[in-house]
């Protein structure tokens, strides 16, 4: 198949274009770069040992996705252009509606004018909220708690719509929990700007002594440690997870939803504890106040990913850790660190 992959330069997005390449599909990406950079799709060139055609631009500019869509023949399209900071998007809410709503009807509408019926959506475990119970199961209540959550949550609503409106529309949401680690070349990994918002890319910065020591909010939580405990996945488990839902489900009208998770959660102090093994190297922490909106636990059911797509995740926290040290210590800076020097 020929996909499009929006937002195909970031951390997801780039794990997913090595395993879509890898399972014998082709790829055309758009990204702004606002939120990324062009050297890791570079590495995926590298990694893959073939060429990527990229358009630089937004998924909201009409007449950019008429070009593109103009230009290739697509089977489907894999959505993860968007803004994901959740402080950010309660500080920046029109930013993140138009961003990741608006944008994402226009590219919905380009689809349907050129007859591309088959996307999957990069949605989040965030559209449950404070979950009634764990394991979370795609029937949950959703209930999102900040902005950004609200964003992807209608997103979701808008392919619904859409579904029952259009017979042959074929949308596949998949809320995934807590992405992590990087590709096993060391190539390509995650890459934050300024303070990372997830706690392995802090451990990881502060492992290659960059920051000086972790905040870890709340030790008082219901849970083994007293930390907060959640569903962390490997990245690649998770672009195959993409790679299977597209294979799969290609061509069935409708709209599907799953989770993407591991099943099992870990702990704020185990992963700690985990990346100074894997490093060799402390990872200094201070016990902080509880962040407000935090839960105590949330982590996936994944079976239905299992039954219906044949998919699960393959590779357990220490293949996490280990993938992201051996990331982060041969690229401390991240893409930048090797494009700036050359």
């Amino acid at each position: 198949m020929n996909i499009l992959v929006t937002g195909g330069a970031g951390y997801i997005g780039t794990h997913t274009c090595v395993a879509l390449l890898q399972a014998g599909h082709q790829v055309v990406v758009l990204d702004n770069f606002s939120n990324s950079h062009p050297e890791a799709l570079a590495r995926v060139e590298q990694i893959c040992q073939q060429r990527i055609p990229v358009y630089q631009g937004d998924v909201g500019d009409a007449d950019l996705l008429e070009q593109i869509f103009t230009a290739h023949a697509f089977d489907g399209v894999i959505h993860f252009a968007g803004a994901k900071a959740v402080g950010e998007s309660v500080e920046k809410p029109l930013y993140y509606y138009r961003n990741n709503v608006t944008a994402s009807q226009t590219l919905f509408e380009a689809m349907q004018r050129f007859g591309v019926n088959t996307i999957v959506f990069s949605s989040s475990a965030t559209v449950y909220g404070d979950p009634h119970a764990v394991p979370i199961l795609e029937d949950f209540p959703t209930g999102p708690t900040n902005p950004y959550g609200r964003s992807k949550l209608m997103v979701e609503e808008i392919m619904q719509d859409h579904a029952r409106a259009d017979q042959t529309f074929n949308g596949i949401i998949l809320r995934y929990f807590n992405p992590v680690g990087a590709h096993e070349s060391g190539l390509i990994g995650e890459d934050p700007n300024g303070i990372p918002n997830n706690l392995m890319p802090f451990i990881a910065q502060v492992a290659v002594g960059k920051r000086a020591q972790l905040a870890v909010f709340g030790d008082d939580y219901p849970t083994k440690d007293g930390t907060g405990v959640r569903d962390y996945i490997h990245v690649c488990d998770l672009a195959e997870g993409h790679v299977k839902a597209i294979e799969r489900l290609h061509g069935q009208a409708g709209c599907h939803v799953f989770n993407l998770g591991t099943g099992s959660g870990v702990s704020v102090l185990e992963m700690v504890a985990a990346y100074a093994d894997a490093s060799q190297r402390p990872v200094p922490y201070a016990i902080a106040p509880r962040r407000a909106g935090d839960v105590a636990q949330c982590y996936a059911d994944a079976s239905k990913a299992q039954q219906l797509l044949g998919w699960q995740a393959k590779r357990d926290l220490r293949d996490m850790v280990a993938d992201s040290w051996h990331w982060q210590s041969g690229n401390p800076d991240g893409y930048r660190s090797s494009s700036d020097s050359e």
